[in-house]
């Protein structure tokens, strides 16, 4: 499905009932709004991890700007601030109240945004494998001198200079870097079936060759005022623990948990107990 909003098109996807029979009443199921990670990617890679919870949760995936099957634009149109202020216009076009706001990686920084920007929307405010400023560059590139391969070292400085000429420049860092963004990674283990990724580099490109240079939040994280869970992977590479910790330390209340055997795809090394995590803070924080 598509919603023409502010100056662009956002495909998005709805996964779980909005209403749901409880005996002989009808319930209406909470909302989250999952948020992928990039920039660059789409939603795709996160519904077999999230959609087992549409059970309790209906399930909001959505494209940014220029990325998977949303429309491309302008170059320059492809910030933090419009993906922002595009999961806002999204919320309003299908006319949801609270939401629980779900992000993993850059969705994490995009979910904090918004939870400082519209903290009267926000139910629950979950972050997984993020930051909240732009010292993840450098440390990032401290770890990866100490645990990259010399071929993971060369690929990864498209990613620093924000220069990929292509798709498959992309798609090929990726290949090369998984060993490192999943603890659990085995190039011989089948992988599961999920549909084909479409990967923007212009996103990635514009993040990481602009915007994200200049990125910070710490100053405001004390603002959200909902229920936090904030996730990390203690081997991850891109988003190490430390910040992590920082974000939960510095927004009040925010419950902190680090998943001992994840890199920064937790999604994929620790599906069930992340799923078990989310599912058990919702309840707790009802």
């Amino acid at each position: 499905m598509r919603a023409k909003i502010r100056d662009t098109e956002i495909y998005f996807d709805i996964v779980g009932a909005g209403l749901v029979a409880d005996g002989a009443q009808w319930q209406s199921q909470p909302v989250a709004f999952i948020i992928h990670g990039g920039p660059g990617g789409d939603h795709t890679p996160d519904k077999p991890t999230f959609s087992p919870l549409s059970h309790k949760l209906q399930l909001v995936y959505f494209d940014h700007r220029g990325q998977g099957r949303s429309a491309r634009g302008a170059k320059e149109t492809y910030t933090l601030d419009n993906n922002v202020e595009d999961m806002e216009a999204l919320r309003q076009y299908l006319g949801v109240d609270k939401i629980i706001v779900l992000g993993t990686s850059y969705g994490g920084m995009v979910a904090l945004t918004y939870a400082i920007r519209y903290p009267q929307y926000v139910s629950h405010l979950i972050v997984v494998s993020t930051v909240a400023d732009s010292r993840f560059l450098i440390r990032a590139q401290e770890i990866l001198a100490e645990r990259g391969t010399e071929e993971q070292k060369a690929i990864a400085q498209r990613l620093w200079d924000g220069a990929f000429e292509n798709e498959e420049q992309l798609r090929e860092f990726f290949q090369v870097m998984m060993p490192l963004y999943s603890f659990t990674y085995n190039p011989n283990s089948p992988q599961p079936a999920s549909p084909p990724m479409t990967l923007s580099p212009d996103a990635t490109n514009v993040a990481f060759g602009g915007f994200l240079r200049c990125y910070s939040l710490l100053d405001q994280l004390h603002k959200i005022t909902s229920p936090t869970l904030v996730i990390g992977g203690r081997h991850d590479w891109i988003c190490p623990p430390e910040f992590s910790e920082e974000i939960a330390s510095k927004i009040p209340n925010a419950d902190l948990r680090i998943f001992n055997n994840s890199s920064h795809l937790i999604r994929v090394d620790e599906p069930e107990a992340l799923r078990d995590t989310i599912a058990g803070f919702l309840v707790y924080k009802q």
